[in-house]
């Protein structure tokens, strides 16, 4: 019984520590674009950093996926989740581009 509860509590301890660093890495971009802080190619970095920095932290703390033992299902997961990321940095920046041309040229 007490294993089932230090389980739950680390489970718990997990997630609230992800929370605090999810708004925390959120708040950072979210300061340096209102602000106007850092020069455009710095805080694009620092934008882009906290980015990656944040994906990692879901896969670690919410979705509890430990790169210490990979198994199959967690390399399956962590390789879906950077497709995800892929397509949709892809997409994004695509539809930017092309905004950009039908708007400009």
């Amino acid at each position: 019984m007490e294993n089932a509860e230090a389980a739950a509590g680390r489970k718990l301890k997990s997630y609230l520590t992800g929370y605090v660093l999810a708004l925390v890495l959120t708040a950072i971009p979210f300061g340096i674009a209102a602000t106007g802080f850092l020069p455009r190619g710095t805080a694009l970095f620092v934008i882009g950093t906290a980015a990656l920095i944040q994906v990692l932290v879901h896969l670690r703390c919410f979705l509890q996926l430990h790169l210490r033992s990979p198994s199959p299902e967690r390399l399956l997961a962590t390789a879906f989740a950077a497709v995800l990321i892929v397509i949709m940095i892809g997409g994004s920046l695509w539809i930017m581009f092309n905004l950009h041309y039908r708007m400009w040229v």
